[in-house]
């Protein structure tokens, strides 16, 4: 079932402050590269459908390859794939599963091995937005 709801229109303020957000995390200092590995597995996760091909085409236009897009779903088992990607990948996949993996100890030193503390919160203000995003589209059946 698809819906017509015009979010904008049914509530344009948090609409408006959903896309700064959106925005803003788009600004943070992470290769563009990792950010878009990051928002597609996400959106993959978060079974949307619409993201998934929004983050596909937005990183083949920024020169991923194809080979490495289709990886991403078995990244743990994909050699296409550097330590510090894995780390982010694991992380997107420990915080959009919060309710599951309650972010263990484990995953959280795994990510501070490779990403400065600044780091660790953009890459999870990057992984928060986009679950956002997502249940936002899921849920609204857009």
């Amino acid at each position: 079932m698809r819906s017509s709801l015009d979010v904008h229109q049914a509530s344009p303020g948090a609409i408006k402050a959903m896309q700064a957000l959106e925005q803003a995390v788009n600004r943070l200092p992470l290769a563009p590269s990792l950010m878009l590995l990051v928002k597609l597995r996400v959106s993959q996760l978060n079974g949307c459908a619409g993201s998934v091909e929004r983050y596909s085409q937005d990183a083949c236009l920024q020169g991923e390859s194809e080979r490495r897009l289709y990886a991403v779903p078995v990244w743990r088992d994909s050699p296409l794939f550097d330590a510090r990607e894995r780390a982010a990948l694991n992380w997107s996949e420990s915080v959009t599963r919060i309710t599951s993996t309650h972010a263990p100890d484990a995953d959280y030193a795994w990510l501070c091995e490779y990403f400065s503390e600044s780091e660790r919160v953009d890459l999870t203000l990057l992984i928060a937005t986009i679950n956002s995003v997502n249940r936002l589209s899921v849920s609204l059946r857009r």
